[in-house]
Protein backbone atom coordinates (compact mmCIF):
# COMPACT_ATOMS: atom_id res chain seq x y z
CA UNK A 1 0.00 0.00 0.00
CA UNK A 2 1.14 3.56 -0.71
CA UNK A 3 1.56 6.68 1.40
CA UNK A 4 -0.03 9.80 -0.08
CA UNK A 5 0.51 13.42 0.92
CA UNK A 6 -2.04 15.64 -0.84
CA UNK A 7 -1.40 19.38 -0.83
CA UNK A 8 -4.17 21.90 -1.42
CA UNK A 9 -4.25 24.85 -3.76
CA UNK A 10 -4.80 28.50 -2.89
CA UNK A 11 -7.74 29.49 -0.64
CA UNK A 12 -8.57 25.84 0.03
CA UNK A 13 -7.62 23.60 2.96
CA UNK A 14 -7.02 19.94 3.63
CA UNK A 15 -10.82 19.60 3.60
CA UNK A 16 -10.90 19.73 -0.21
CA UNK A 17 -9.38 16.21 -0.42
CA UNK A 18 -12.11 14.60 1.70
CA UNK A 19 -13.68 12.50 -1.05
CA UNK A 20 -10.37 11.32 -2.46
CA UNK A 21 -8.80 10.57 0.92
CA UNK A 22 -11.84 8.50 1.92
CA UNK A 23 -11.54 6.45 -1.26
CA UNK A 24 -7.79 5.92 -0.88
CA UNK A 25 -8.08 4.88 2.77
CA UNK A 26 -10.89 2.48 1.91
CA UNK A 27 -8.39 0.69 -0.33
CA UNK A 28 -5.83 0.46 2.47
CA UNK A 29 -3.59 3.41 1.63
CA UNK A 30 -2.19 5.90 4.13
CA UNK A 31 -3.23 9.48 3.38
CA UNK A 32 -2.22 12.86 4.81
CA UNK A 33 -3.98 16.07 3.77
CA UNK A 34 -2.18 18.87 5.61
CA UNK A 35 -3.80 22.29 5.77
CA UNK A 36 -1.27 25.01 5.02
CA UNK A 37 -0.67 27.81 7.53
CA UNK A 38 -3.28 30.57 7.46
CA UNK A 39 -5.87 28.54 5.50
CA UNK A 40 -8.71 26.15 6.27
CA UNK A 41 -8.81 25.17 9.93
CA UNK A 42 -5.50 27.05 10.39
CA UNK A 43 -6.92 30.39 9.21
CA UNK A 44 -6.35 31.79 12.71
CA UNK A 45 -2.59 31.58 12.03
CA UNK A 46 -2.73 33.91 9.02
CA UNK A 47 -0.35 36.89 9.20
CA UNK A 48 1.35 39.13 6.63
CA UNK A 49 4.53 37.09 7.17
CA UNK A 50 3.09 33.80 5.89
CA UNK A 51 4.86 33.07 2.59
CA UNK A 52 5.73 30.22 0.25
CA UNK A 53 8.56 29.08 2.51
CA UNK A 54 6.04 28.79 5.36
CA UNK A 55 3.93 26.40 3.33
CA UNK A 56 6.93 24.37 2.18
CA UNK A 57 7.96 24.11 5.84
CA UNK A 58 4.45 22.91 6.76
CA UNK A 59 4.78 19.87 4.52
CA UNK A 60 8.40 19.19 5.44
CA UNK A 61 7.41 19.23 9.13
CA UNK A 62 4.63 16.72 8.46
CA UNK A 63 7.03 14.37 6.67
CA UNK A 64 9.52 14.60 9.53
CA UNK A 65 6.99 14.30 12.35
CA UNK A 66 5.25 11.30 10.79
CA UNK A 67 8.58 9.74 9.70
CA UNK A 68 7.34 9.32 6.14
CA UNK A 69 9.22 7.91 3.17
CA UNK A 70 8.37 6.46 -0.23
CA UNK A 71 5.76 9.21 -0.56
CA UNK A 72 3.35 9.94 -3.39
CA UNK A 73 3.30 13.73 -3.17
CA UNK A 74 0.50 15.52 -5.01
CA UNK A 75 -0.09 19.25 -5.27
CA UNK A 76 -3.12 21.03 -6.70
CA UNK A 77 -2.83 24.41 -8.46
CA UNK A 78 -0.75 26.70 -6.17
CA UNK A 79 0.17 23.49 -4.36
CA UNK A 80 2.49 22.76 -7.29
CA UNK A 81 4.70 25.59 -6.03
CA UNK A 82 4.74 23.98 -2.59
CA UNK A 83 5.41 20.38 -3.63
CA UNK A 84 8.22 21.43 -5.97
CA UNK A 85 9.93 23.15 -3.05
CA UNK A 86 9.33 20.17 -0.79
CA UNK A 87 10.49 17.58 -3.30
CA UNK A 88 13.61 19.60 -4.10
CA UNK A 89 14.63 19.39 -0.43
CA UNK A 90 13.73 15.75 0.30
CA UNK A 91 13.76 14.08 -3.12
CA UNK A 92 15.05 10.87 -1.57
CA UNK A 93 11.77 10.48 0.36
CA UNK A 94 9.50 11.00 -2.65
CA UNK A 95 8.72 8.04 -4.89
CA UNK A 96 6.18 9.82 -7.09
CA UNK A 97 5.39 13.50 -7.72
CA UNK A 98 1.96 14.46 -9.08
CA UNK A 99 1.02 17.92 -10.34
CA UNK A 100 -2.78 18.21 -10.38
CA UNK A 101 -3.70 21.10 -12.70
CA UNK A 102 -0.76 22.81 -11.03
CA UNK A 103 2.07 25.27 -11.49
CA UNK A 104 5.60 23.91 -11.97
CA UNK A 105 8.06 26.68 -11.08
CA UNK A 106 11.65 27.18 -12.11
CA UNK A 107 14.27 28.32 -9.62
CA UNK A 108 13.68 31.95 -8.65
CA UNK A 109 10.09 32.12 -9.91
CA UNK A 110 7.14 33.25 -7.84
CA UNK A 111 3.56 32.39 -8.63
CA UNK A 112 2.98 36.02 -9.59
CA UNK A 113 5.91 35.83 -12.02
CA UNK A 114 4.39 32.75 -13.66
CA UNK A 115 0.89 34.21 -13.80
CA UNK A 116 1.98 37.47 -15.37
CA UNK A 117 1.16 41.11 -14.59
CA UNK A 118 -2.56 40.99 -15.39
CA UNK A 119 -3.32 38.30 -12.80
CA UNK A 120 -0.88 39.84 -10.31
CA UNK A 121 -2.53 43.23 -10.61
CA UNK A 122 -5.94 41.64 -10.15
CA UNK A 123 -4.82 39.85 -6.97
CA UNK A 124 -3.04 42.88 -5.53
CA UNK A 125 -6.07 45.03 -6.26
CA UNK A 126 -8.38 42.58 -4.49
CA UNK A 127 -6.02 42.45 -1.51
CA UNK A 128 -5.87 46.25 -1.32
CA UNK A 129 -9.64 46.59 -1.55
CA UNK A 130 -10.83 43.73 0.65
CA UNK A 131 -7.84 42.11 2.34
CA UNK A 132 -6.01 44.81 4.30
CA UNK A 133 -3.34 44.79 1.63
CA UNK A 134 -1.99 41.33 2.50
CA UNK A 135 -4.86 38.86 2.02
CA UNK A 136 -6.17 37.88 -1.43
CA UNK A 137 -9.89 37.14 -1.15
CA UNK A 138 -10.95 33.82 -2.60
CA UNK A 139 -12.31 33.78 -6.10
CA UNK A 140 -15.92 32.48 -6.21
CA UNK A 141 -16.39 28.78 -6.94
CA UNK A 142 -17.67 29.57 -10.44
CA UNK A 143 -14.12 30.66 -11.26
CA UNK A 144 -13.03 27.04 -10.67
CA UNK A 145 -15.78 25.81 -13.05
CA UNK A 146 -17.47 23.48 -10.58
CA UNK A 147 -20.51 21.83 -12.14
CA UNK A 148 -22.61 20.77 -9.15
CA UNK A 149 -24.40 23.59 -7.25
CA UNK A 150 -24.02 21.82 -3.89
CA UNK A 151 -20.29 21.36 -4.48
CA UNK A 152 -19.96 25.00 -5.48
CA UNK A 153 -21.73 26.13 -2.31
CA UNK A 154 -19.48 23.88 -0.20
CA UNK A 155 -16.32 25.32 -1.76
CA UNK A 156 -17.60 28.88 -1.35
CA UNK A 157 -18.28 28.26 2.34
CA UNK A 158 -14.89 26.73 3.04
CA UNK A 159 -12.44 28.86 1.07
CA UNK A 160 -10.67 31.70 2.91
CA UNK A 161 -8.31 34.53 1.89
CA UNK A 162 -4.75 33.66 0.82
CA UNK A 163 -1.74 35.50 2.34
CA UNK A 164 -0.28 37.48 -0.54
CA UNK A 165 3.38 36.67 0.17
CA UNK A 166 2.68 33.03 -0.73
CA UNK A 167 2.18 34.27 -4.30
CA UNK A 168 4.92 36.92 -4.23
CA UNK A 169 7.88 34.98 -2.80
CA UNK A 170 10.15 33.27 -5.37
CA UNK A 171 10.91 29.60 -4.81
CA UNK A 172 14.50 28.50 -4.29
CA UNK A 173 15.35 25.25 -6.10
CA UNK A 174 18.46 23.20 -6.82
CA UNK A 175 16.74 20.98 -9.39
CA UNK A 176 17.03 17.85 -7.25
CA UNK A 177 13.27 17.25 -7.59
CA UNK A 178 13.76 16.34 -11.25
CA UNK A 179 15.62 13.20 -10.15
CA UNK A 180 12.37 11.69 -8.82
CA UNK A 181 11.66 8.71 -11.05
CA UNK A 182 7.86 9.04 -11.38
CA UNK A 183 6.56 12.43 -12.49
CA UNK A 184 2.91 12.93 -13.43
CA UNK A 185 0.76 15.78 -14.68
CA UNK A 186 -3.06 15.78 -14.61
CA UNK A 187 -4.70 18.48 -16.71
CA UNK A 188 -8.32 19.61 -16.22
CA UNK A 189 -9.83 20.20 -19.65
CA UNK A 190 -12.96 21.92 -18.32
CA UNK A 191 -11.21 24.80 -16.56
CA UNK A 192 -11.85 27.78 -18.82
CA UNK A 193 -9.72 30.15 -16.68
CA UNK A 194 -6.70 27.86 -16.82
CA UNK A 195 -3.09 29.02 -16.88
CA UNK A 196 -1.83 25.44 -16.88
CA UNK A 197 -1.78 24.69 -20.61
CA UNK A 198 1.96 25.34 -21.03
CA UNK A 199 2.82 22.98 -18.15
CA UNK A 200 0.49 20.33 -19.51
CA UNK A 201 1.95 20.58 -23.01
CA UNK A 202 5.51 20.20 -21.74
CA UNK A 203 4.59 17.20 -19.63
CA UNK A 204 2.66 15.62 -22.52
CA UNK A 205 5.64 15.98 -24.83
CA UNK A 206 8.19 14.64 -22.33
CA UNK A 207 8.59 10.83 -22.31
CA UNK A 208 9.78 10.99 -18.70
CA UNK A 209 6.36 12.24 -17.58
CA UNK A 210 3.03 10.42 -17.18
CA UNK A 211 0.34 12.68 -18.61
CA UNK A 212 -3.43 12.50 -18.09
CA UNK A 213 -6.43 14.66 -18.93
CA UNK A 214 -9.72 14.84 -17.03
CA UNK A 215 -12.95 16.36 -18.42
CA UNK A 216 -13.84 18.61 -15.51
CA UNK A 217 -13.16 21.96 -13.85
CA UNK A 218 -10.18 22.96 -11.76
CA UNK A 219 -11.21 21.32 -8.46
CA UNK A 220 -10.73 17.81 -9.77
CA UNK A 221 -10.78 16.32 -6.27
CA UNK A 222 -14.32 17.66 -5.85
CA UNK A 223 -15.64 17.11 -9.39
CA UNK A 224 -14.18 13.68 -10.18
CA UNK A 225 -12.96 11.94 -7.00
CA UNK A 226 -13.27 8.42 -8.38
CA UNK A 227 -11.22 9.18 -11.47
CA UNK A 228 -8.62 11.12 -9.49
CA UNK A 229 -8.29 8.32 -6.94
CA UNK A 230 -7.56 5.87 -9.74
CA UNK A 231 -4.96 8.20 -11.28
CA UNK A 232 -3.22 8.68 -7.93
CA UNK A 233 -3.03 4.94 -7.39
CA UNK A 234 -1.63 4.57 -10.89
CA UNK A 235 0.95 7.27 -10.08
CA UNK A 236 2.04 5.26 -7.05
CA UNK A 237 3.23 2.56 -9.46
Amino acid sequence: MATFVLVQGAWHGGWCWRRVSERLRAQGHTVFTPTLTGLGDRVHLATPDVDLDTHIADVLALVEAEELSDIVLCGHSYGGMVITGVADRIAEKISSLVFLDAFIPEDGQSLFAIQGPERENLSRGMAAEKGDGWMIPSFPSEWFCLTDPADAAWVDRRCVPQPIETFAQPVSLTGAWRNITRLSYIYALGYKNSLFGPFAERAKADPDWHYHEVPCGHDVMVDMPDELTALLIEAAG
